[in-house]
């Protein structure tokens, strides 16, 4: 099974279009739980421009990675699209619940927690206390301009990509990043 989770007017073929609003496939407030899909029985996930409107309480938020967690199949892949938090798309909006950044979602990752926690980094092993695996595989940003221009004739890097990002708004206008399911030896 393939679902497009928070769907909103951009159903995807081939996936189960799945929303709380408007007219989906399949209506679903992904804010309760437990979802109606049995364990193990998605194979892949599309979260774009979704993520960040769900679970503005850690509680919430932390149910949502668990339920998807249960809901995939070991080696499912996650591909979620957010906007970048220092972008004016993500501040003008006021349904953007919760900034999502590869390192927030590096929280739900094991092999992540455990060197974390080796180095006694502050960070909360999100994984190891709720029992889930995502690998973050790959992270990829849609700049904008002149940085998009600047960085295809090689006049920046991506090291002074990464800066920018921290230092101004609208450099980058969303993350693209994908997760993939470690549940062990099935």
């Amino acid at each position: 099974m393939k679902l497009n989770l928070g769907a909103g007017q951009n159903p995807v073929t081939g996936f189960l279009n799945v929303d709380k609003y408007g007219e989906p496939e399949f209506k679903c407030d992904l804010e309760v739980f437990p979802w109606p899909w049995a364990a193990d029985s998605v194979d892949e996930v599309l979260m774009y421009h979704s993520l960040e409107h769900m679970g503005e309480r850690a509680e919430t938020f932390i149910g949502i990675m668990k339920e998807l967690y249960r809901v995939c199949s070991h080696g499912a892949v996650v591909h979620i699209a957010v906007p970048h938090p220092r972008h004016d798309s993500f501040l003008d909006d006021p349904t953007h619940v919760r900034v999502i950044t590869p390192e927030l979602l590096g929280c739900f990752c094991k092999r992540f927690c455990i060197e974390s926690q080796k180095l006694k980094a502050a960070n909360s092993p999100l994984a190891l206390y709720h029992n889930v695996d995502f690998e973050v595989e790959g992270v990829t940003y849609t700049l904008e301009e002149p940085y998009a221009s600047d960085f295809r004739a090689k006049r920046i890097t991506n090291e002074d990509v990464q800066k920018l990002m921290k230092k101004f708004n609208n450099v980058s206008a969303e993350w693209r990043i994908n997760l993939r399911v470690v549940k062990g030896k099935q």
